[in-house]
């Protein structure tokens, strides 16, 4: 094929998050949740789902993140396709010396393009950076996929589960974790 007619490569890019960006988060998040727990969690729970009423929460949270709380947004050609949330650890209400990747969803168009892999990447590099020795997070014992995507990254379930409760259906999760740094 002549190099002038290959349509250009699409360009991906992460940076941190704007308050901005709240309206399109909520919706990447909210088809998130729709699309990775199908089957997982009541399916009227998360047609109930609304990016509208989500943003608000969103923006609540973003404005009101604590010390060390950072969300990151991948652009695909200029477009935010994708959302990571990442911070001190959360053992109740108690913040640790590790760090946490509280949150990540990619747009389900752009499932299996590398979003997820380069905002993991980011996620992983600034905790590291921060001196966090290690990253725990929590998946859903039946996310498959999801478990697999943090494993290929160097995660590991470390043995702790946790009940998550959708509508009166007990949905457990495992925790994941992964040293940080050079080990």
């Amino acid at each position: 094929m002549d190099e002038r007619l290959r349509a250009p490569s699409p360009t991906l890019h992460v940076r941190e998050m704007a308050l901005a960006d709240c309206p399109r988060v909520a919706e990447i998040r909210v088809r998130g949740w729709q699309t990775a727990y199908q089957g997982m969690m009541p399916q009227a729970y998360l047609d109930g789902l609304d990016p509208a009423e989500d943003v608000e929460r969103l923006r609540a949270r973003f404005e009101g993140a604590g010390v060390g709380v950072e969300s990151l947004v991948a652009e695909w050609d200029g477009d935010v396709v994708g959302w990571a949330c990442h911070g001190p650890y959360r053992a109740g209400e108690v913040r640790t010396a590790d760090a946490e990747l509280y949150a990540i969803y990619v747009a389900p168009d752009r499932l299996a393009h590398g979003v997820g892999r380069a905002l993991l990447r980011e996620s992983v590099a600034r905790c590291t950076a921060a001196g966090h020795g290690r990253m725990l997070l929590w998946v859903l014992q039946e996310n498959a996929s999801a478990r697999r995507f943090y494993e290929k990254a160097g995660f590991a379930p470390d043995g702790a589960e946790e009940p998550f409760e959708v509508e009166g259906v007990e949905v457990p999760e495992v925790r994941y974790a992964r040293v940080l740094g050079g080990s």
